[in-house]
């Protein structure tokens, strides 16, 4: 499983082309030949990045949804809105398209942060107003979240 660690300050380009961060690029090297899944966010303003390896076994769990479900149905056509296919090109480069650029309100300056498996682009003042909007509920949310007490010993503090 891919386990990526960074958030990244860069900029985009009129043609809303991003250079990914050497560090980043590093870090996506395994996985960066087989492309990418771009899409929107489901609960931030923002896009998700996915290596193919890691949208593939997202859609082998959401193709075990009932599709005669109505509610299954509307999600799987909700979460699979403007979802596209991209790469990298030869400079390292990810060109954003522009339906996600506009959801995503990216202007110029962007932050891109790792979340676990995959990465999440934003507006840099977008991504700032996040962060600082969930400080004040973070310790809260950190405790409801990963303090089961079962998990007694296990290094996190």
């Amino acid at each position: 499983m891919l386990n990526l660690i960074g958030t990244y300050e860069c900029k985009a380009d009129i043609k809303g082309r991003v250079m990914i961060p050497a560090a980043l690029k590093k870090q996506l090297a395994s996985v960066s030949l087989n492309g990418f899944v771009i899409k929107r966010a489901v609960f931030q303003p923002c896009i998700e990045l996915y290596p193919i390896e890691e949208w593939q076994q997202l859609m082998k769990k959401m193709g075990e949804l009932n599709r005669f479900n109505r509610k299954n149905n509307d999600f799987i056509r909700r979460f699979s809105a403007g979802v596209k296919t991209v790469e990298l090109d030869v400079t390292g480069r990810l060109l954003i398209p522009k339906d996600l650029f506009s959801f995503a309100g990216i202007e110029k300056e962007i932050v891109i942060s790792s979340a676990i498996n995959i990465v999440e682009i934003w507006d840099k003042n977008k991504y700032e107003q996040a962060i600082n909007d969930a400080a004040n509920d973070f310790a809260d949310l950190a405790e409801e979240v990963m303090g089961d007490d079962s998990d007694v010993g296990n290094g996190i503090s």
